[in-house]
Order: structure tokens, then sequence, then C-alpha cells
């Protein structure tokens, strides 16, 4: 469970639909708190820490390094002064969402995010099939990454998992 809600976290920490390349500024290396509130959901509030560098912030923009942008029949950005507007639509499966996020603050310091999506065909985890969803995020940064701690180091309800290595288990096996 703590897998996937970290997985469909990941999706939404910058872009809030999951799994799309966007244009958006890189955030400050380092450590990284999120606290997350999804509203029509049975999802619970998320607070988890993520330990980042360029090259794992950018993994994580583009969707946990998913391939989806084939996915994606609307994917648009808009610089609305320091604000950012998103509005994507997606169909995974038999599943198609449609989202409008507006983000705002600094990528250097804090920032939130604000995620409207409508779902129709199938359910997400924790979500229904079809109807809306709301999804606010709050994100500021903490400082240095602690010593124990690596980029792409996901700390959530106690636990630490690496995105790199979930990434690294997705990959298709050689032969």
């Amino acid at each position: 469970m703590v897998r996937r809600l970290v997985v469909l976290a990941a999706g939404f920490v910058i872009g809030g639909s999951p799994a799309f390349a966007l244009d958006v500024p890189a955030r400050k290396p380092g450590l990284w708190e999120l606290k997350m509130a999804f509203e029509n959901s049975r999802l619970p509030e998320r607070v988890m820490q993520q330990c980042i560098d360029a090259a794992t912030d950018k993994l994580m923009n583009t969707g946990f390094g998913g391939g989806a942008q084939e996915n994606c029949s609307k994917q648009d950005t808009q610089h609305i002064g320091s604000t950012l507007v998103i509005d994507s639509t997606c169909t995974f499966g038999p599943a198609t969402t449609t989202s409008h996020a507006v983000v705002t603050g600094s990528f250097d310091s804090a920032y939130s995010v604000d995620v409207t999506s409508t779902r129709q065909g199938a359910p997400a985890p924790g979500m229904a099939p079809t109807g809306s969803t709301h999804m606010k995020m709050e994100a500021k940064w903490l400082g240095p990454c602690a010593a124990d701690q690596k980029p792409g180091d996901v700390i959530t309800d106690g636990r630490k998992m690496n995105l790199l290595d979930l990434q690294k288990m997705r990959a298709p096996k050689e032969p």
C-alpha cells in the first residue's frame, strides 16, 4: 500500500497528473517535505520527505520514468507571471483523467499545488472510478539531505525507499 501511494504521489509531486513531462523549473537540490491532502478520496493526508538532486528531480517531473507522453492528448503548461497553470487529459487503460493544476511559490524554498481532476472509466488507488477529486499539496525545502539519505530517497510513514531502485525494478530484464 505504501509503495502504491509513493508512486501515485510521485506523479502528483509537481504536475498534478501522473506520468508526463512538464515544463516546470527544477527544484532546489536537498530535502523537501510534501504535505498532500486528497478531497473526495479515501486516501488519507500524506506527509513525505524527498531527497533530490537534479537527476532525481527530473525523473519525478517526467512521471517516475514512465513513457506516458503518448497517453496524453493534452499537456498544456502556461506561465502566468510566477504561477504555472497546467491542463492535461491522459488515458491509461480504460481510464481518462482530465486535470487542472495551479502551482504557486518558489522551487527554491516553498510552493503549493492545487489540482482538480475528473476521472472516467476506472479507479485509481483509493479513488472512485468516476467523478472529481481535489488535491492540495504544500512543499517546502528543509535543507540538505541527511547523511543517511541519497538522492531519490522518499520517506513516508517511517519507511524509506529509493525511487531510482523502484525504477530499476520496473525496467525490463535483459536475457
